[in-house]
């Protein structure tokens, strides 16, 4: 099975000093490869699945510098376009003490969403088609995801979501729209506890969980940051406890555990076990500064998973 995903590729310049509000000078580094789609497909290729990555960039040194990486992880890129006269996107971020961060995106106008789906570049029945929610904001991005949503899914293959509902989001009512669309046809959904807040602020975490599971979800894993993870199935029920590392930049990190616990799964890992190696790359994601630096590979999980394993409870 192929695993792939449609959005937005760009690079990302990420402050040293917390509290700046990308309002005074101070120092950045970058351009550090990002976009959402682009951090969890990297992890996905890293630890051995068959990948295809569909999006923009433009004919310049910062889509030069993302190509390269995701070539080097063993990303397909055949459905990657390099526009010439558009340049690749680029987002700044800044973090704050109290957990929060600050983005300013410059996607318009770019290469980011200057490409179409080659026709056979996959095969929508053997296909496990991954969308991230920050994807459906930008609408030429949102209308092929869309199509592709529906080939897969009427085709007999899957289709996984990382909800990402941030509130600028579920604000655009198209974007709104998609989120649920998308939801509905979804085998896998992989939310945080902050999505649940958003898609569902009448209820409980265990109803929306329930609610989740009413359209044909096979297995939700709930993302809980530095609590751990909270993974369901039809007849199985985990909950591992978190990772305790020092956390230097979290971007990405969600990511980097959908990428983990999708391309195993994809693989016939069992339940468990992708969720324990999810768990422990998503802790070893904010470690270090930059959203795809914190990628890691199955040797490197091990050994993390050596050294620091939490407790698992079978529910």
């Amino acid at each position: 099975m192929k695993l792939a995903t449609i959005g937005e590729i760009l690079v990302e310049f990420v402050s040293h000093e917390r509290n700046c509000a990308l309002e005074k000078i101070t120092e950045y580094s970058g351009p550090y490869p990002s976009g959402a789609p682009a951090i969890f497909l990297d992890q996905a290729a890293r630890m051995g699945a068959v990948t295809e990555m569909i999006g923009g960039v433009g004919s310049d040194a910062f889509g030069r510098s993302v190509l390269s990486r995701l070539r080097q992880d063993g990303v397909g890129v055949d459905g990657v376009k390099i526009s010439e006269g558009f340049s690749t996107g680029t987002a700044f971020v800044t973090y704050f003490d109290n957990g929060t961060r600050d983005f300013i995106f410059h996607l318009d106008g770019t290469a980011v969403d200057q490409f179409t789906v080659p026709a056979s570049l996959f095969e929508p029945a053997d296909t496990l088609l991954h969308v991230s929610a920050s994807s459906l904001s930008v609408a030429p991005i949102r209308k092929i995801i869309l199509e592709q949503v529906k080939s897969v899914s009427e085709a007999g293959g899957s289709v996984s979501f990382d909800p990402n509902a941030r509130p600028e989001l579920l604000a655009d009512p198209a974007t709104c729209d998609a989120i649920y669309a998308v939801m509905a046809q979804s085998t896998y959904i992989l939310p945080s506890t902050s999505d649940l807040a958003f898609l569902y602020p009448k209820l409980s975490e265990d109803q929306a969980l329930e609610k989740l599971f009413e359209a044909h979800v096979k297995i939700v894993a709930l993302k809980r940051g530095a609590e751990g993870v909270r993974i369901m199935a039809q007849g199985q029920h985990y909950e591992l406890t978190g990772h305790k590392v020092d956390e230097v930049d979290p971007t990405g990190a969600g990511d980097c555990f959908c990428g983990t616990f999708l391309s195993l799964i994809a693989q016939g890992v069992a339940l468990l076990e992708a969720a324990e190696f999810a768990n422990a790359a998503g802790a070893i994601a904010v470690t270090r500064r930059g959203p795809m630096e914190g990628n890691s590979n199955p040797e490197e999980i091990t050994q993390f998973l050596k050294n620091a394993k939490p407790k698992a409870l079978h529910l």
